[in-house]
This record gives structure tokens, sequence and C-alpha cells, in this order.
């Protein structure tokens, strides 16, 4: 995982899908594209179990977080989520002021 030094920006996204599939996979393969090409974007995490998501996007700053939300191909994406693609979902925005990691070496 490629993030800089703390502090930055968490954004946690996390989902309950519906049973309604239509275009919800590749819209949010276009998500993913997109916010990367957004200024301030740092990285994403993303897995999905049994209709539970969880995201967790990283940038550099709150302005940053506000002008991906106000994009207006995401703004579309957001809206079909809540008529079709989601039973219920939770954002929360976290500053991230420390991080430590392991790697295993071969």
């Amino acid at each position: 995982m490629t993030t800089p030094q703390p502090p930055y920006y968490a954004v946690i996204f996390t989902s309950q899908r519906s049973t309604v599939d239509e275009a919800y996979e590749q819209t949010a393969q276009r998500m993913l594209e997109l916010a990367a090409l957004q200024d301030g974007f740092l990285h994403v995490d993303s897995v999905r179990e049994q209709g539970l998501g969880i995201t967790v996007s990283y940038w550099r700053d709150l302005e940053s977080i506000h002008n991906w939300k106000q994009q207006a191909e995401h703004m579309s994406a957001q809206q079909s989520g809540k008529e079709k693609w989601y039973t219920a979902y939770q954002v929360r925005i976290c500053k991230v002021e420390r991080e430590y990691g392991f790697e295993a070496q071969d």
C-alpha cells in the first residue's frame, strides 16, 4: 500500500448490497478508476463478502474528499446506490494520525 506519512484522511464506506445487479460491477470499477484520477487521491482498499462491502479510500485532505463527493459521475453513482444497489450504507471520514505495519520477508 502506498500512502504518504500521516496525517492524511480515510473515507470508510461500509455497505450492504441489495439483490439488484444492474450495471453495479461496471459502475464500481469506473468509480475506482475515476477516484484514482482525482487530485488528492492516495489509495483504495476494498472487499466484499456475502453482500457486505467495505471500501476505504485515502485522501490528502478534506478538500479532496469534498471535491470527490461533488464529482458529477460520482454523484450519479451515489444516487443509483440509494435507488437500487444498497439496502444500507455508512460513510465515516477519519484523520489518520499514525500508521504502522508488517510484511513477511521471503
